[in-house]
């Protein structure tokens, strides 16, 4: 019965085996189809940036189960948060305004001549009761009042002399001359502007050009400095008047891409080929400037070989920018 048992369980493992393996077909075809399915959310090997052919790391691929993680929001800065409120910004200028050198010398001025007002007027004061003391004004039988009269005379004495010293305090700040507030760096053009990116070139050249040319005014240890103070101050003046010229240009630039705006469709292609010619013109105007720089860090490197070659090609550079600063300013 035992043999016959385990005989009936392996016919039916054996026919469960095969109906199975007619199913196998048909597995396959499932398998296929769920693996088109996946595909879908991988890339192919060449897109992704992978060598075709070879197999990319498991963990470069996106888990299209998984939910993408959530950028974390940066923390606004406090100080741009405070500028943008109005509150915020109106207090911070009135806090610039207060601290100004101009704005404390007229809160100085204005505060001694109060006091000198008001000494002028206890010192007055004094010698009306110093008087009126010592003729006997203040008493009722007539008699002069000594000790009244001397203390107020010394009370116009001690007035008086406060008065003279703010007096002078006052003439002092009057004559107090403030030093001018350097200029500010001249406001670039509108992002969207073709003269917007050579004028920050412009500024990144011009504190460049100012830093080399005060290396090259300082004096060495022996007393004499690398190049002559006429050639630093003939770079420098021609630097300025260059600089000026260019931003003439852009100015230029800036008021034909306002009258493009404005202008009707036909005008505009016209107007857009003007803006190109200048900031081609604009764009040579910079190179010239970027030679003078190259120029005098050049002679900067040089200076403590003693080199003649370099001082030579700033003097080459600042002649050159001399002419190039002559024609843009006819063109502005």
């Amino acid at each position: 019965m035992g043999q016959q048992g385990r005989g009936r369980d392996f016919s039916e493992f054996g026919a469960k085996l095969d109906k199975h393996i007619e199913k196998l077909p048909e597995y396959a075809q499932r398998a296929q189809e769920k693996l088109q399915k996946v595909q879908k959310y991988f890339p192919p090997a060449d897109q992704a940036g992978g060598k075709p052919g070879t197999a990319r790391p498991s963990y470069q691929r996106p888990n299209p189960l998984q939910r993408p993680r959530t950028p974390v929001p940066r923390m606004p800065d406090m100080t741009s948060l405070a500028n943008q409120v109005p509150a915020f910004a109106e207090a911070r200028a009135k806090w610039t305004r207060w601290n100004e050198p101009a704005a404390k010398l007229e809160r100085r001025k204005r505060r001694t001549s109060r006091a000198l007002t008001l000494w002028i007027l206890l010192t007055i004061l004094c010698g009306v009761l110093a008087v009126a003391a010592g003729v006997g004004w203040m008493s009722a039988t007539g008699a002069a009042m000594m000790p009244q009269a001397i203390m107020a005379f010394a009370g116009a004495v001690v007035f008086g002399t406060f008065s003279v010293r703010s007096g002078v305090k006052l003439r002092a700040l009057n004559r107090v001359q403030l030093p001018s507030a350097p200029a500010g760096p001249p406001p670039l053009p509108p992002a969207g502007s073709a003269a917007r990116e050579p004028m920050e070139r412009l500024a990144e050249g011009e504190a460049s050009l100012a830093e080399l040319l005060r290396q090259l005014s300082v004096p060495s240890s022996v007393g004499t400095t690398p190049v002559s103070g006429v050639s630093v101050e003939d770079a420098r003046q021609t630097a300025n008047e260059a600089a000026a010229a260019l931003r003439g240009l852009a100015a230029r630039i800036q008021a034909i891409e306002r009258g493009r705006n404005a202008a009707p469709a036909r005008e505009q292609a016209a107007l857009g080929a003007a803006v190109a010619k200048l900031r081609e013109q604009l764009d040579d105007g910079l190179e010239g400037y970027g030679g003078l720089v190259a120029a005098a860090g050049h002679t900067v490197a040089a200076a403590g070989d003693g080199l003649v070659t370099s001082k030579q090609a700033l003097t080459d550079a600042t002649d050159r920018l001399a002419g190039l600063a002559m024609a843009l300013r006819e063109l502005s």
